[in-house]
């Protein structure tokens, strides 16, 4: 089998069935069904390495990003999606926002 992610980012490689996710909505319901203990995990695991992740992925154009580049990319854009729930809101939810919802439209993609 061939790798998922960069060889100097293998050690991510566990997290990317879960979180290398395509699209944000797909991004925001994993976290929706995720326990902080998940999310925690995946959040010590990628938050130290997020500064050298982007740094890898810059080295491509956007829209010619190599497969493993492109999960490692969603890897990124995940621990940004979780961040809010693990280091302010302790919870997956947005607090005090009921039954709330603000669809995306548009996003990045190469």
């Amino acid at each position: 089998m061939s790798p998922l992610l960069p060889r100097e980012f293998a050690d991510l490689e566990p997290f990317v069935a879960t979180w290398s996710l395509a699209s944000e909505a797909d991004r925001y319901e994993q976290r929706m069904s995720s326990s902080m203990a998940e999310m925690q995990a995946f959040y010590d695991a990628v938050a130290p390495r997020a500064d050298a992740a982007i740094a890898y992925c810059d080295r491509f154009p956007f829209d010619e990003l190599p497969e493993d580049a492109l999960r490692l990319l969603h890897l990124v854009y995940s621990l940004i999606t979780v961040s809010f729930a693990v280091e302010v809101w302790l919870q997956p939810r947005v607090p005090d926002s009921g039954s709330t919802s603000l669809p995306c439209f548009t996003e990045p993609v190469p």
